[in-house]
């Protein structure tokens, strides 16, 4: 495949697709060698599980470890049951801990079982150290295979030390300091040690640390790394004592998958922890349907509303015309302040002891908001229903609006509060919260001014 007959993705898909059906295997390895890891994993993603295997297995030795590594952990468990126990001993082995942990994770308990014993002693060990932390902490994502360097080390000895763990270190540019009780002291770049005289010490060298505890939080780890922008951040237990370390490619894996995380529970569906094309019908459904109950549930506060004011509604059915235009822009309303605030608790910008600060502040910004759109609305209805209607519609657009952005500005806080995640407390819930209580506010107001 030259430069001038490149071919387009689903053209190349096309064409494994043939040679698959027509078993056309040095074909397949023919193709694979002139394409991209990336490129690879972008077609593993969309075969099924037994044309991946067959794909993975032409693959050339010098990508198949990369091209898996890249693959997310539930494709990568589908990968490993398609292959031979031989294949997959050799596979898992290869892995750093800190991806062996995440595939385990994906792997039925006897299988993950038998794959451990079959490691060495040493991989074991570093393995089961990873293994140790809790869930969704950063020591369950950190390397703990990583180059430290003793303060009292003269830079020739500490570049001696990178020399002889250089294929066996997760990072090489960014080297923790530690004492001799293994407490880690500071930090120091591997060209700020190669533009030193070999013999001044690395404490003359070095920098304040900048570090993680183990039990901190996965996404606050991967967040503060990319904040800092370091390449790798120091990892330490409760006495400052060093147990691994955070490279910027892990943060950011780490932060995409919190990011499509945030995203699907916001839109009301569970994270599919997979690309889309590789993910079975029913597991989609799956991850759609409990949130449609729970809003189904929910919406029958809405029709128990419309009940409770079934006398107004017979007596002026108008009222109903603009159901649909006020439910929709109360449940925008609080949307749009759900997923600002829930971003900014991603970003740390606001945490729980904001709580006062947020909701005033959505207050004034609801309260603006329905201001303009409750002039606008005051002024279109009036002009076709007259002033009464006009008054019902201005001021409950107002009443709404205020409503919703300061209730979808603090339930991403209460959430957090409660130590649920932010984004299941956003949009769906909201949306339905506000449809019921908007409807109340409507009626309440109508009554009112028109005296029904």
């Amino acid at each position: 495949m030259n430069a001038d007959d490149k071919l387009d993705l689903n053209e190349m898909m096309d064409l494994i697709q043939s040679h698959l059906e027509a078993a056309e295997f040095a074909s397949l390895a023919s193709i694979a060698r002139k394409l991209k890891a990336g490129e690879l994993v972008t077609l593993l993603e969309r075969l099924n599980e037994r044309d991946r295997a067959i794909v993975y297995r032409v693959l050339p030795k010098s990508v198949a470890l990369e091209v898996f590594e890249s693959l997310d952990p539930a494709l990568q468990g589908e990968l490993l049951e398609e292959l031979s126990s031989e294949e997959v001993s050799s596979i898992f082995a290869k892995l750093d801990p800190d991806d062996r942990v995440g595939l385990l994770d994906e792997l039925p308990a006897g299988v993950a079982k038998r794959l451990l014993t079959g490691l060495s002693a040493r991989e074991r060990g570093l393995t089961s150290e990873v293994l140790g932390y809790s869930q969704g902490s950063i020591g369950r994502r950190m390397s703990p295979e990583y180059i430290s360097v003793r303060d009292t080390d003269s830079v020739s000895q500490a570049l001696a030390k990178v020399k002889t763990k250089l294929q066996s270190a997760e990072t090489i540019y960014t080297l923790p300091v530690v004492d001799s009780s293994k407490q880690l002291v500071g930090v120091v770049s591997l060209r700020d040690l190669m533009r030193t005289s070999p013999r001044v010490k690395v404490s003359k060298v070095m920098s304040e640390p900048l570090m993680v505890n183990a039990s901190d939080d996965e996404e606050f780890a991967a967040r503060t790394c990319s904040d800092l922008k370091v390449l790798a951040l120091p990892v330490v237990d409760n006495e400052l004592r060093l147990v691994g370390i955070l490279t910027v490619d892990d943060a950011l894996r780490i932060l995409e998958q919190e990011e499509s995380e945030d995203a699907a529970r916001t839109g009301g569906a569970e994270p599919l922890r997979r690309p889309y094309l590789s993910t079975p019908v029913f597991a989609i459904v799956r991850s759609r349907v409990i949130w449609l109950l729970v809003l189904a549930f929910g919406a029958t506060f809405t029709v128990s509303v419309l009940g409770a004011f079934e006398a107004e509604i017979e007596q002026l059915v108008v009222l109903t015309l603009f159901v649909p235009l006020l439910i929709g822009l109360g449940g925008n309303t609080g949307n749009q302040a759900a997923t600002t605030v829930t971003r900014a608790l991603a970003l740390q910008d606001v945490g729980t002891r904001d709580v006062w600060q947020v909701l005033f502040r959505e207050l004034r910004v609801g309260a603006l908001l329905g201001m303009l759109l409750g002039v606008i609305g005051f002024g279109l209805a009036t002009a076709f229903f007259g002033f009464e209607i006009g008054l019902v519609i201005g001021l409950t657009l107002f009443a709404i609006c205020t409503v919703a952005a300061t209730v979808g500005g603090v339930m991403p806080l209460v959430g957090l509060a409660l130590r649920a995640d932010p984004a299941v407390f956003s949009n769906p819930f909201i949306t339905t919260f506000v449809d019921a209580t908007g409807l109340i506010i409507y009626f309440l107001i109508a009554r009112a001014i028109l005296g029904l």
